[in-house]
């Protein structure tokens, strides 16, 4: 049997109750002189078995002299007796005596249950009792109007006395509390009145308030609500039970928001938004209101001071997010709490008067824990958690709990400092890297912006730049460097200066990336780590020259976007043709794409930051950077600024560059053409034509100098062409002068010795001119000299 019968059940009725119990009579010999059906089931013996035999044929021997003393005695007693079943097994029963006179004889009514039923409900009495006057579980009974009944001992405790609240509503026993569990029912009428209508129990709901006994601190409890029934069925009101959690309930809430804070704290590295996420994560479960007071040197991304404890000259940042954080100057007086806490790098309980020492800021009246912020053995500053509508003071718990948010948050302010100055001298480092002034040029009217990624994500490698090449012409490139950070901005730089040098060799677009490309290749195989690095692999490039004289735009790209290109009108035109393969990969070769622009034609020439965004995709950038581009009356300064305000606000996830060019043409007033046939007599035309062109265009000092850099290149052409000589002179910045003819050969500059009869004719060249060079074309090659104008 079991020692406690399932709860469902249970029977609250005695085993000894006379409806239940076996029950017989004994007469004054002890002879049974009565037997009830109970006591048949009890022992399998029938009335016709038991009727005038003595009683202590029933008895184990072993209880036989109990037996008889008891029938003996005068008033009722108990004891436990070991009877004798039909079927010969023994039962220990529980058994009350109780003597009775009827008309004169004695008698005694003997009454008797299993000893482990009689056991079993003695302790769910005891149960009852205990829970009624020693347990800490409080227990109140409502009626169905929901007014006070009754309620145990833990309740009038809590309650200061039970007795005032009984017949009045539940909700006078806690006026000023709250449910903070929301699966059900918030209020308590509510919950009531769903309990009764129901049946259906309600359970774990937390409560918080303050108990009448106990105002001044806030507890939290554990109710539970279960509907009360009669014997017939009907509801005679509910029971509610009420457990004091708040330790446990506490301790929960510090667990879980030290896992919010290690999700939160720190992950942004960004100073201000580090002390943000601290105030944020512990307002308002640990504190009313959190300040974090920094150096000036660690808001900047510097090295903190060092030698004393930063007491002075610091910065008080308070507010739950970056946005609404203010600043104002602090300063500690040096027998100060936070003074204190600073110099001894540990947490200090205060309750300061009203006012702050020093103009710190916003009143600081309240319990403070003042918590330094410690990270590799430095102070960084200081934070204050500070309470102003909950009275309790931090406790030892909610200490310790505000030096591991310190801990975690000072760690993430120093990650953020150290981030910061290494993503300043990052980007330091790029814009040293781009170029610092764009050259003047007759040919185009430049503008650019160059936006860096947010710091959280890092510098990127955006580069572009604008070249200077013979013939008036000009080259135009941007590219994208992969990743982000230090090693990007210098493998940005080393691309640039190569992009540089092979475009001042006069190379058209395409060979000069298939070019680049294989320099990539190489240097990734050969010298992974100690050449290019491995940000270079698959870096997109786009190059272009604008030849003014002609109106030719060639253009080629490594994966990069084509540029964007709208006309005089505004008519804006995207290429079709699909770039190449990004630089170090390999695989298809780049092609060149021709157009003729007229004057006054606008090329973009851009980044995907500027066209491409987490919350947007590429072809919405393009459309919005093309509708920019068809405002074509705006200066180019103007559109660039206004292509930037057009991109989606909020952080920067990429670096966004824009080189946009208006384009000019030099008119024929501008540029002289001669073709020569080879012939050695027409060098005295080419100085001829040479002198009146430039008093024409009223360049007439020059004249002597251009006639023998003309002379010389004419005279070079004519002896190793085997066709026609064409000479070229162009009007702009400086005078150009320069010699075509079909011969793929180029000239060598080499000094003469005194016995050579040649040879000295490019050494001349060279000395003359600021400079000089030689560009190969589909025909042949042309040679060129620039002469700077007096």
């Amino acid at each position: 049997m079991d020692r406690f019968p399932n709860a469902a059940n249970v029977d609250f009725h005695s085993p000894l109750d006379l409806s239940k119990a076996a029950a017989a009579v004994l007469d004054a010999d002890g002879r049974i002189s009565g037997w009830s059906p109970s006591a048949q089931r009890l022992l399998g013996h029938s009335p016709d078995d038991v009727l005038g035999r003595p009683a202590e044929h029933l008895v184990e021997a072993s209880s036989r002299q109990r037996l008889s003393g008891l029938c003996r005695a005068r008033g009722p007693r108990g004891t436990v007796l070991d009877l004798c079943r039909l079927d010969g097994r023994t039962l220990r029963a529980a058994v009350t005596f109780s003597p009775l006179a009827h008309r004169g004889a004695a008698a005694t009514v003997v009454v008797a249950a299993e000893l482990e039923a009689q056991r079993c409900w003695e302790a769910q009495l005891a149960m009852l009792q205990g829970l009624a006057t020693e347990s800490s579980v409080g227990l109140t009974i409502f009626d169905t109007e929901a007014r006070v009944v009754w309620g145990n001992v833990s309740t009038d405790l809590e309650l200061g006395g039970i007795a005032q609240y009984v017949g009045r509503p539940a909700g006078d026993l806690f006026p000023e509390g709250e449910f903070i569990s929301r699966h059900h029912p918030p209020d308590e009428d509510q919950i009531i009145e769903h309990v009764m209508a129901t049946g259906e129990p309600i359970t774990g709901m937390h409560y918080r308030g303050r108990a009448p006994a106990d105002p001044v601190r806030e507890h939290v409890w554990s109710c539970s609500y279960h509907r009360l029934m009669d014997a017939r069925g009907e509801p005679l009101g509910l029971f509610e039970e009420s457990l004091d959690v708040t330790e446990r309930y506490r301790a929960q809430e510090r667990l879980s928001l030290l896992v919010r804070a290690g999700k939160r704290i720190g992950a942004s590295l960004d100073v201000r938004r580090t002390a943000a996420e601290l105030a944020d994560v512990a307002v308002p479960q640990l504190a009313d209101e959190v300040m974090v007071d920094l150096p000036p040197a660690v808001i900047e991304g510097r090295q903190p001071p060092t030698g004393s404890a930063p007491g002075n000259s610091l910065l008080r940042m308070h507010g739950r997010t970056p946005e609404e954080f203010r600043t104002s100057p602090v300063s500690y007086p040096p027998a100060s709490p936070q003074a204190q806490s600073l110099a001894s790098s540990r947490p200090v309980l205060d309750a300061p008067a009203p006012g702050t020492p020093d103009g710190a800021g916003p009143d600081t009246s309240g319990h403070c824990l003042f918590v330094p912020l410690l990270a590799r053995d430095a102070i960084l500053g200081l934070a204050t958690f500070r309470r102003s509508s909950n009275p309790d003071p931090f406790g030892a718990e909610e200490q310790t709990l505000a030096v591991e948010l310190a801990e975690r948050a000072a760690v993430g302010i120093d990650n953020a400092r150290r981030y910061t100055s290494q993503h300043a001298a990052a980007l330091v480092l790029q814009r040293s890297l781009l170029p610092q002034h764009l050259p003047e040029l007759s040919a185009l009217d430049v503008a650019y912006r160059y936006l860096p990624a947010d710091s959280r994500v890092g510098v990127g490698g955006d580069w572009f730049d604008v070249i200077p090449l013979s013939g008036a012409r000009v080259g135009l490139t941007v590219g994208d460097v992969v990743g982000h950070g230090v090693h990007a901005a210098a493998t940005m730089g080393r691309l640039r200066a190569t992009v540089r040098t092979l475009a001042l060799l006069d190379l058209d677009p395409a060979e000069l990336l298939t070019r680049l490309d294989d320099l990539v290749a190489q240097d990734s195989e050969t010298e992974p780590h100690d050449g290019l690095s491995d940000e270079a692999l698959g870096v997109t490039c786009l190059y272009a020259i604008y030849d003014p004289v002609s109106g030719r735009c060639v253009w080629a790209s490594a994966g990069h976007p084509p540029p964007i290109v709208a006309d005089a009108n505004g008519a804006v035109a995207l290429s079709a043709l699909a770039p190449g393969p990004p630089l170090g990969l390999g695989g298809l070769p780049y092609e060149n794409v021709e157009l003729s622009l007229s004057s006054g034609s606008l090329v973009a020439l851009f980044t995907d930051g500027v066209v491409e965004d987490r919350r947007t995709d590429i072809d919405s950038g393009i459309d919005r950077l093309a509708q920019v581009l068809s405002w074509q009356r705006c200066p180019v300064e103007e559109l660039c600024d206004r292509a930037l305000s057009a991109l989606p606000p909020g952080p920067q996830a990429d670096d966004a560059t824009l080189l946009l060019v208006r384009t000019r043409r030099l008119g024929s007033g501008r540029v002289a053409d001669l073709e020569l046939p080879p012939d050695p007599a027409m060098v005295a035309r080419a100085r001829t034509l040479t002198e009146r062109q430039l008093e024409s265009w009223g360049m007439s000092e020059l004249a002597f100098t251009a006639e023998l850099v003309v002379s010389e290149l004419v005279t070079n052409g004519i002896r190793y062409a085997t066709g026609p000589v064409t000479l070229r002179l162009i009007r702009d910045r400086c005078l150009l002068c320069e010699v075509s003819d079909n011969a793929h050969t180029a000239p060598h500059l080499r000094r003469a010795r005194r016995d050579d009869e040649g040879g000295r004719g490019l050494f001349l060249v060279a000395q003359v001119s600021q400079r000089w060079g030689t560009r190969y074309t589909a025909s042949g090659k042309t040679i060129w000299a620039e002469l700077a104008v007096p």
